[in-house]
């Protein structure tokens, strides 16, 4: 009768000790993606900021016509979406 009760404990600390590792493998997960989110959204940030920049220095200098200094700011945004591409995938 005593060694079925020992039994019966050892089961249940398994199986709360595996269920507190399934939670925690979960909760590493989620940390992984929310920064990897949080690193692409930055990277996609910086990218219109330096889009923007670049834009208003291109019109600036005078060297483009507007829709060339446009396109310049399409192709950097289009780095910054790429590069957040890369972090989360």
């Amino acid at each position: 009768m005593m060694d079925s009760k020992r039994a019966r404990w050892s089961r249940a600390a398994c199986a709360v000790a595996a269920g507190g590792m399934l939670a925690l493998s979960g909760l590493a997960l989620a940390t992984d993606q929310a920064q990897q989110r949080r690193e692409g959204r930055d990277a996609n940030q910086n990218a219109k900021q330096d889009a923007r920049q670049n834009k208003a220095d291109c019109r600036a200098a005078d060297q483009k016509n507007n829709a060339e200094c446009r396109q310049d700011k399409r192709d950097t945004k289009q780095g910054g979406r790429q590069e957040k591409r890369d972090i989360k995938y």
